[in-house]
């Protein structure tokens, strides 16, 4: 008995071991291949199970082999018989000891592989090679199969085969998790290979380890030929790799947290610019990490954009002409009209009938005036006079202007901020967006209501930034005019700020008092929204930006009557315009208040008459001069006379939009068209300040 304990135990000893190195291995590998895995073993263990088990009395090992219960271990006769069976065995193959011994090994093993002969090619290969080791399908006594870890070892006595050592182990759970695992992946694969976008892994050093086909189709790189190279080096070439590279991996390593995607340019094999927008996650690993990048290219959204936006403007601008062609239809026919009944009076001598005649050309102008300056305003080019202003006093100066404008039957209530910062905008224009939205407001509300005009400070963060067009993040006043009027429908509060959209009945509004309100606050660098519902009012905000500067006063609503015409002293001033009647209209005004003057066509003429060494004691030009325009021209000016007095005349020209820093000091702009009254108070006044100086 103790040398059957000895061949025994040294046969189990080499099997257990084996089938520890052989588990091991397969968490790595999952390998199965047994002379690799007789490599892995450690001997110098084997060595000291094995003299531990020959010192070990035959009692306390059929104790020791008896209880494990987590391998089957038993022994075979040389024809394969069992003659003997631990509680392992049993639990694994069900099989008590009296049901298998005598019986051969092969009633563990399928139908199929026992016809197939694979009991006795196992024990023949393990008398051949020293062990045989192997998985597959097992048989329990109910029937049920396993999946079975095996190992046999030969059993010999002084070189005489004496039978076999056998030792299973039911690893069904870890080839179902090795099978869940390759299924997961093929999955996972399958997934990334279909996806419509690219995809992309990196390791911890931005060097490519996975490439769809999606990725291959849209960049032209094959998967074998991107792998191991760095990502930012492939698809970010000259100066885009240094603006960009620290939107991907290694650098950037999760954009879940970002309001909204990155998006860059990348560069395809062939050169081509490819818009793309990313999306990227951080995939721990127990060798390190992965990042996984997924773009998706944005040629056709953006050309699709690109295309509603050209089919919004046409849009746009077909409303926009027409409504232009009406309204402006409409007014020159007063116009013409009315000049044709005076030159029809003149001619037969009842001039004294004339006047009614001209105030209605006049008034026609004046509205055709009033329709251009709010069509500059939509289009944010109306010329703007912007200074440093406290909202609240222009708001309360307002008051009794706002109440007259809505009518007795709705209440006015002002919530203003105690501490709102300055800003910078025009205040004429902020009164006249307010009146605008207090029209709005009464119109809304037929029946009576209340009108809160709000004011506060507010942070605007850079996610509310992004979705606002051309506005930056920072600080801004916000004026609030609340309504507790109709409201509107979702179809009318997308199109509140389009051109000469209107829902009021013809002839009561010309569709443009909501985009003046929205081109001011644009040009003014802030911005304008609506929030309504039908039946809970409206809420219009108009954001400004915060300015840091002293403020002006504001002059109440209205403004106080135009002073008197100031007679000249012969005084003499260059007028520069290139439009001839217009020009002629300025020179005689300037006569008429007894001023001298010099013409000239364009800022060439308009030096060469400076340098000639004529007395000028004041400028007016126009801003839209061909060539040299008029704000250069008064530098230019400047430089010969550096106290000239320069008024700017201009219905619309692209540098006099700017919201601050157009004018320099001595200059003051007048907006065309303006009246004989406008031009020659703003004329009395600059002369009177170059008297005062003189």
């Amino acid at each position: 008995m103790p040398d059957i304990i000895f061949y025994f135990g040294e046969a189990l000893a080499a099997s257990v071991h084996v089938w520890e190195a052989r588990m091991t291995e397969s968490g790595r590998t999952a390998s199965t291949d047994p002379d690799a895995t007789v490599e892995s073993c450690n001997s110098g263990a084997r060595r000291a199970t094995t003299q531990l088990l020959q010192a070990m009395p035959a009692a306390t090992f059929a104790l020791l082999v008896g209880s494990v219960v987590d391998y089957a271990i038993y022994m075979l006769d040389t024809g394969g018989h069992i003659v003997s069976w631990n509680a392992g065995a049993e639990r694994i193959k069900g099989y008590h000891l009296e049901d298998v011994i005598g019986q051969h090994f092969s009633l563990f093993y399928t139908p199929e592989e026992r016809a197939a002969g694979l009991p006795d090619r196992n024990l023949a290969a393990a008398a051949r090679d020293g062990r045989c080791g192997a998985e597959g399908w097992r048989v329990r006594k109910d029937g049920s199969r396993f999946w079975a870890s095996v190992v046999i070892d030969p059993v010999f006595d002084n070189g005489k085969l004496i039978g076999f050592a056998k030792v299973t182990r039911d690893v069904t759970a870890r080839r179902d998790a090795e099978l869940a695992l390759r299924e997961s992946e093929r999955m996972a694969r399958g997934i990334i290979d279909t996806a419509l976008d690219g995809f992309v892994q990196v390791d911890e050093a931005g060097l490519i380890t996975e490439w769809n086909p999606c990725a291959a189709a849209k960049l032209g790189w094959k998967r074998e030929q991107v792998l191991g190279r760095a990502l930012v080096e492939l698809v970010l070439i000259g100066r885009d790799r240094e603006r960009h590279a620290t939107e991907l991996p290694p650098i950037t390593r999760d954009t879940s947290l970002r309001a909204g995607n990155p998006t860059l340019e990348m560069t395809t094999r062939d050169g081509r610019k490819l818009p793309v927008e990313l999306s990227i996650s951080t995939l721990p690993l127990s060798g390190g990490v992965r990042y996984n990048v997924f773009f998706r290219d944005l040629s056709d959204k953006l050309l699709i954009e690109t295309q509603l936006r050209q089919a919004q403007k046409m849009e746009v601008v077909g409303q926009l002409t027409s409504g232009i062609a009406h309204d402006f239809n409409n007014l020159l026919q007063g116009v013409i009209g009315a000049l044709e009944l005076i030159e029809l009076r003149s001619n037969e001598g009842r001039a004294d009938e004339i006047g009614p005649f001209v105030r209605g050309a006049l008034t026609s102008a004046n509205r055709a005036a009033a329709l251009t300056h709010r069509l500059l305003a939509f289009s944010r080019r109306q010329p703007l006079d912007p200074r440093p202003l406290d909202a609240n006093p222009l708001i309360k100066a307002m008051g009794d202007l706002l109440q007259r404008t809505l009518g007795e039957n709705i209440a006015v209530r002002y919530e203003l901020a105690a501490e709102l910062w300055p800003t910078l905008c025009d205040p004429n224009q902020l009164e006249n967006a307010l009146l605008n939205l207090a029209i709005n407001a009464a119109d809304a509300m037929p029946e009576g209501g209340r009108l809160v005009v709000r004011s506060h400070n507010v942070d605007i963060d850079e996610a509310k930034a992004q979705r606002w067009p051309d506005v930056a993040p920072g600080e801004y006043i916000s004026i609030d005019v609340i309504d507790t009027g109709v409201g509107m429908p979702p179809e009318v509060l997308e199109r509140a700020f389009d051109p000469f959209f209107t829902t009021k009945q013809p002839g009561r509004g010309t569709g443009l008092g909501l985009s003046m309100v929205y081109g001011f606050a644009h040009q003014s660098n802030g911005h304008c929204e609506i929030h309504s519902r039908p039946g809970e009012g409206t809420t219009v905000r108009i954001y400004l930006p915060r300015h840091e500067a002293a403020v002006i006063d504001v002059p109440s609503v209205p403004a106080k009557a135009p002073p008197e015409h100031v007679r000249g002293h012969d005084e003499q001033i260059l007028v520069v315009e290139d439009e001839p009647i217009v020009r002629n209209i300025v020179v005689e005004v300037l006569h008429q208040l007894g001023y001298q003057t010099l013409e000239a066509a364009d800022a060439e003429a308009g030096l060469d008459l400076l340098r000639s060494g004529a007395e000028v004691a004041m400028l007016i030009s126009d801003i839209g001069l061909p060539g040299m325009d008029g704000r250069q021209f008064a530098d230019a000016a400047r430089a010969l006379h550096p106290q000239l007095r320069v008024l700017l005349m201009s219905g619309y020209a692209s540098a006099a939009i700017s919201a601050s820093g157009f004018l320099g000091p001595g200059m003051v702009l007048v907006t065309k068209p303006f009246t004989v009254e406008v031009l020659a108070s703003r004329v009395a006044s600059m002369m009177a300040a170059t008297r005062s100086v003189a």
